[in-house]
């Protein structure tokens, strides 16, 4: 089978705004055949999605091709002017983003989205471009396909979103598809979906891919050949088979390691307190104008109660839409629930974050899912994390630079990332600045919203040891929301699952996942993808997600 891409002795160098030359890319090579989809796996700052968006002719801001040829379909990609490689882009290669909601515009309709790439590159009548976009909004499995593209961004599931985004790549017919990590924020009964529609409409295409993502499992599921990459080398390439179940490299060995689930091993024997330092009682909460009975048009989460007694943790799970992050905007003060009580140490919160003291404010912090949406743009990592700094504890100046640097050390980044903007750094690189703009706050509780689902299983693993190393030093507790049922096995003393806005079960993480009792949270264990090829085949197909 003739090679669809070549690439040979790669180099790619980034220059720090002092000057400073950096290479990130060390000579790689790397072939895709025809029809043939392959991953590139690797931990945060391995060069996976450098090497992948390079297959465009683009590089990130500060970023340069130094050396070495690519070839897409015979064409010299590096060698190309600008004008050629946009001429490229959406035709012959296309590209799905991590991110979905951060890809589209929320104030225009889907379709209108989708068919953007037909119109700029004058494929086809915009009749027609509808017409195929629907036939993809089909394949693609999507709900209701010849109506749902008059929808906004807002009015879909993020597993749909991310499908649709699939789609916009999708409909300029392109040779290559490359896959940003675009399974990594959805939970795991939308990710089978996903991964099962993606599989198909690449295979009925005849489409080539490549697969950026930290996650073993799923990249079982879809990659005919693995490429390991470890500080812009490859450190290993074989098939999908070979890699998992015979790998040849130390470090290769290390990544699956990393995936095996760590049993779980509580750190002190706490007794509960009388009072936990974090309560909610029979809260309701959702979105739109109130009704007569006082409750929101929307009803999210109904009659919820929970507690974390201190130096515990309590994990939440439960798929899209279940009201995980619903639950966690509410105890935050973030949406005010329209119903029920929040208690801190025992005491009594406002509904609404602004009714909130800065004392309370400071005592319970949240940590967002999206880092992408979380961090402002325009503002240097010293800037972001330096705010919370100046307006709980007042530090300034030197003081305050020298907090950044402990805090960027305790999350595990490099100090000369301080004037960095958030757009030049990886996903997982800016969800760990996400944590540290909370751990900036010294808070007791901290609320966790996915704060893994964006890192490698390295990464992932050690910010999970960080946090309890965290939790021992300065007595800390968190509510940890997660689709990852081997993260809230790490770190959570209980687990709550979640569905329609209800607790269906509670259980001892010790009790995971055999001691399920809820038919619901039965299926939602057994949907965690799993180190096996044929996996995705033999998982029952599930409607309506």
């Amino acid at each position: 089978m003739p090679n669809l891409v070549e690439i040979r002795d790669l180099r790619i160098e980034a220059t720090s705004d002092a000057g400073n030359k950096l290479q990130i890319i060390k000579g790689v090579d790397l072939d895709i055949a025809a029809g043939e989809i392959v991953a590139l796996i690797g931990e945060s700052g391995s060069g996976k999605t450098t090497i992948a968006l390079s297959l465009m002719g683009h590089t990130r801001r500060g970023c340069a091709i130094t050396g070495g040829a690519i070839r897409l379909d015979g064409r010299d990609v590096v060698g190309m002017t600008e004008r050629q490689r946009a001429a490229l882009r959406g035709t012959e290669v296309a590209y799905v983003p991590q991110s979905a909601a951060a890809a589209f515009n929320p104030a225009v309709r889907l379709i209108d989205q989708v068919v953007e790439v037909t119109r700029i590159h004058r494929l086809m009548p915009m009749a027609e471009a509808r017409k195929k976009a629907i036939e993809l909004f089909r394949a693609l499995a999507l709900p209701d396909p010849d109506t749902i593209g008059q929808r906004y961004p807002h009015q879909v599931s993020g597993g749909q979103l991310q499908r649709l985004s699939a789609a916009m790549a999708l409909i300029g017919g392109p040779k290559l598809v490359i896959f940003d990590e675009p399974t990594t924020a959805l939970d795991v009964t939308t990710q089978i979906e996903v991964l099962r529609a993606f599989k198909s409409v690449m295979k009925a295409g005849g489409m080539a891919g490549v697969y950026v993502s930290h996650d073993l499992a799923v990249v079982a599921q879809i990659a005919d050949r693995i490429v390991v990459l470890k500080g812009g080398e490859v450190q290993e390439t074989g098939t999908t088979e070979q890699i998992l179940h015979a790998p040849a490299d130390a470090y290769t060995r290390e990544l699956l390691s990393a995936f095996e689930p760590v049993a779980f091993a509580r750190a002190q024997d706490i007794a509960p307190a009388r009072v936990p330092v974090l309560e909610m009682s029979h809260v309701f909460a959702g979105y739109g104008p109130i009704g007569p009975d006082r409750m929101p048009h929307k009803l999210v989460l109904r009659d919820v109660s929970c507690r974390l007694d201190r130096g515990r943790n309590l994990g939440v799970i439960g798929e899209s839409g279940s009201g995980k992050s619903t639950l966690a905007r509410a105890m935050a003060g973030l949406l005010p629930p329209a119903g029920g009580k929040v208690l801190l140490d025992g005491a009594l919160l406002e509904p609404a974050a602004h009714q909130r003291s800065k004392e309370e404010l400071r005592r319970l912090q949240i940590v967002f899912q999206l880092a992408d949406t979380a961090l402002n743009p325009q503002r240097a990592i010293g800037d972001i994390l330096g705010r919370p700094l100046g307006f709980y504890h007042g530090l300034r100046g030197g003081a305050k630079q020298a907090r950044v640097a402990e805090l960027l050390d305790m999350v595990r980044l490099p100090r000369s990332m301080i004037h960095r903007l958030p757009g030049e750094l990886s996903g997982g690189q800016k969800q760990r600045v996400n944590l540290a703009r909370a751990l900036a706050a010294n808070p007791e509780v901290i609320l966790c919203d996915e704060v893994t689902s964006a890192l490698d299983t390295v990464v992932a693993a050690a910010v999970i040891e960080l946090l309890k190393e965290l939790q021992r030093e300065l007595d800390l507790s968190y509510v940890f929301i997660s689709h990852d049922l081997s993260t809230v096995q790490a770190i959570c003393d209980e687990v709550m699952v979640m569905s329609q806005g209800e607790v269906v079960d509670t259980l001892r993480a010790d009790q995971l996942p055999d001691g399920a009792r809820h038919p619901y949270s039965r299926l939602l264990f057994s949907s965690v993808p799993q180190l096996d090829p044929g996996w995705l085949d033999r998982v029952p197909l599930r409607a309506g997600v």
